[in-house]
């Protein structure tokens, strides 16, 4: 093994932990989450709302019936957020 390559192996370690932990945080089920109203970008909501049929029809930024689906708690630290519709 050269140095070069030596030099790669803590890079290349810390990317595969990364990717492992990212993926951990997708198995959440949905128990554990929670609508987070408010707060999404036009286009990325997470289901439909009052006036848009299906997920990813939100007109507007931070449109008041659109959600998306956060880890439990997470709303209530977010500027602007309800866990109801408004």
């Amino acid at each position: 093994m050269s140095v070069k390559s030596m030099s790669k192996a803590p890079i290349l370690a810390a990317a595969v932990a990364v990717a492992l932990s990212a993926g951990a945080m997708h198995e959440a089920s949905a128990a554990e989450m929670e609508k987070c109203y408010g707060v999404a970008k036009a286009g990325h909501n997470d289901c439909q709302t009052a006036t848009s049929s299906c997920a990813g029809t939100s007109k507007m930024d931070h449109q008041k019936d659109a959600f998306i689906a956060v880890p439990k708690g997470t709303c209530a630290k977010i500027a602007g957020s309800t866990d109801k519709p408004m």
